[in-house]
């Protein structure tokens, strides 16, 4: 008789088990909060080798190199608010005072990709859920899952725009409302706003979507003539197909943050979701 370890039975897996079973990264199952989150300053700052320090370096300076003439202001004015540094981690502590002061939100620190209810109930409270281990050197240019770089780089600086900040939280009390298809909307509405966004302003075609500004290859390519460009409607976007493996070939843009907000607002109000 051959000595062998047999599978384990599907039933009697964790998530994370299945998920090596059939060749899924498990850092990609969502994981439900048992416990809650620290938050705001019950967050710990972790230790970071001189490593990590300098892949956080590495990809904050990149990704600045290319954001000047690519981002919008009110990104590039919410990376000077919350004082970011090539030179260390940013403490999640820290930027939770900052997001107190500017626009009332908290962020939590969470251990990975987080269910979509937790994620939601965060958003409608003004909590931002963030991670705090940074992506290994084999993954700098892209990882399919979430980390600090994505987290705080990405997403943060948006949330120090009240108008931004604003539909966000619009955004998690709705999506915790919504059921069947129009979940599906909602995820479909924040891919090609929170995360691959675009605005309008005076100086030309900017960039607002962390999924974009947080890439190598993304920031490179969403203002190229390779994207088709299509001005903001709520029933064009939560149609649109899109695949989260390649570059972007189709993205939507704004006028202006309060334009999100209040197309976002009227869209929901007709739904029932507010």
């Amino acid at each position: 008789m051959k000595n062998h370890k047999s599978e384990p039975a599907l039933e009697e897996t964790t998530a994370y088990e299945r998920a090596a079973l059939e060749g899924i990264d498990p850092r990609c199952i969502p994981q439900i909060l048992t416990n809650r989150a620290p938050e705001d300053q019950d967050i710990n700052y972790p230790y970071y080798s001189d490593e990590e320090h300098d892949r956080w370096k590495l990809l904050y300076e990149r990704q600045m190199s290319f954001l000047q003439g690519r981002a919008c202001n009110e990104y590039l004015e919410g990376v000077q608010k919350l004082s970011f540094t090539p030179e260390k981690i940013p403490a999640l502590k820290e930027l939770s005072t900052i997001f107190k002061q500017t626009t009332g939100w908290k962020i939590a620190r969470v251990p990975g990709l987080i269910h979509e209810k937790d994620f939601f109930e965060m958003l409608r409270r003004k909590v931002f859920p963030s991670t705090d281990y940074i992506r290994g050197e084999n993954e700098l240019d892209y990882t399919p899952a979430p980390d600090l770089f994505h987290d705080i780089f990405g997403h943060m600086p948006m949330l120090t725009n009240p108008d931004f900040a604003s539909f966000y939280s619009m955004f998690g009390k709705a999506a915790l409302k919504a059921e069947g298809i129009i979940r599906k909307q909602l995820e479909t509405f924040h891919w090609f706003t929170a995360e691959f966004g675009l605005i309008k302003q005076s100086d030309g075609m900017r960039i607002y979507g962390a999924g974009i500004v947080s890439s190598l290859g993304e920031v490179q390519h969403a203002l190229s003539e390779n994207v088709e460009v299509i001005n903001f409607d709520v029933e064009k976007i939560i149609t649109q197909d899109y695949d989260v493996w390649h570059l972007q070939p189709v993205l939507f843009y704004i006028d202006s943050f309060e334009q999100l907000e209040k197309g976002f607002t009227k869209w929901v109000k007709r739904l029932g979701l507010t």
